[in-house]
């Protein structure tokens, strides 16, 4: 297995040094993902890639977050990964449950490894409530309670298979993807492992998530897989029944 990390990256020119620093002390490659940030952000991103064993890729025009994780998918299979970690950077994730992560991907190594964040009070109640919306209607879309949280951005994905997933169907690129690219995974008959990990909300984070744009990206997003539910729901209940 080879387990290398993709940050996608737009205006965090503060924390992402820390995410890279943190991610590097456990020996991982790193590949940064620049979504056409501010010149700021994009000259610390050039100052990291002179590190060795962290890249740079820069998207030409703002893209999205699902868009830039793909893109760091796709170069990741280029540069030889089998297996990429997904981690945001503006530092909320817990850099210190890498080993955990890379322990459950390594036991085993055809499953989606999906982070269930751990709040502390940093949290905005607003921003939990809102996500059992998307709960809800994962386990719908699945028929399945597997996916406990589809909405996190710090997992491992299979990369040869994910990437089949990506070439073969519509994903959402922007806030819209983690859940998607997770419940069509399920679908393809991806196994899922859900690892508690703590997540916090710096108190200078910077936040992309348009209110009104990204949540009718979501709702169209359960909507289109609802249907799709419903096209494949004999084989999802085929596999509980066989489970």
């Amino acid at each position: 297995m080879k387990l290398g990390v993709v940050i996608p990256v737009y205006n965090h020119g503060g924390p992402v040094a820390g995410v890279v620093a943190a991610l590097r002390s456990h020996g991982l490659p790193v590949l940064l993902v620049d979504d056409a940030s501010e010149a700021g952000c994009a000259a610390v991103l050039d100052e990291l890639a002179r590190q060795a064993d962290v890249s740079l890729l820069r998207l030409p025009q703002n893209q999205g977050k699902g868009a830039a994780v793909m893109s760091g998918l796709l170069q990741a299979e280029q540069l030889g990964w089998t297996h990429a970690m997904q981690i945001d950077a503006d530092g909320q994730h817990d850099t210190g449950d890498v080993p955990k992560f890379a322990a459950a991907a390594a036991d085993t190594p055809q499953s989606l490894i999906c982070g269930c964040p751990v709040y502390d009070d940093s949290a905005p109640s607003a921003r939990l409530y809102g996500r059992y919306a998307t709960h809800i209607w994962v386990w719908i879309n699945t028929l399945s309670f597997a996916i406990r949280d589809s909405m996190c951005g710090y997992r491992i994905y299979p990369l040869a298979a994910t990437l089949r997933c990506m070439r073969g169907q519509h994903i959402g690129s922007r806030m819209d993807f983690d859940t998607e690219i997770a419940v069509r995974l399920f679908w393809s008959g991806m196994r899922v492992v859900n690892l508690p990990t703590r997540v916090r909300y710096p108190e200078d984070g910077v936040s992309h998530f348009r209110l009104w744009q990204d949540n009718l990206l979501i709702t169209a997003m359960h909507t289109r897989l609802f249907f799709g539910m419903l096209l494949r729901s004999p084989r999802l209940l085929w596999r509980k029944v066989a489970a």
